[in-house]
């Protein structure tokens, strides 16, 4: 795994601290963090970008995303279990992996 994957998953990360940031932050310096989480996030996925395919490396930073927030939402702030929810989960994540899987190191589609 090349450190562009490793920028894009960081940026994924941070993009589930903001997204929760946004919902949760009550004070001055709870928004100014959500804000800093916001621009490493998306200063992630920009230099990711650069040699990574740009639709490949917002789809995965996106659907990391997504099922990061979820699961935390789940996990943490007592949003509701489904099962459903779960399997849908999986089944963007199987998509993400697809994506990595036929996406070169630097950016080049492997047959």
């Amino acid at each position: 795994m090349s450190k562009d994957w490793i920028k894009l998953m960081i940026g994924a990360f941070f993009e589930v601290l903001w997204v929760i940031g946004m919902k949760h932050s009550t004070t001055w310096w709870e928004i100014l963090l959500t804000i800093i989480f916001i621009l490493i996030s998306f200063y992630a996925l920009i230099k990711s970008g650069e040699t990574l395919p740009v639709g490949t490396a917002y789809a995965v930073f996106v659907g990391l995303g997504t099922a990061g927030t979820v699961i935390t939402g789940i996990l943490f702030f007592g949003e509701e279990f489904k099962l459903s929810k779960i399997l849908l989960i999986a089944v963007l994540l199987i998509g993400v992996m697809g994506l990595k899987f036929v996406t070169g190191e630097k950016g080049e589609e492997q047959k």
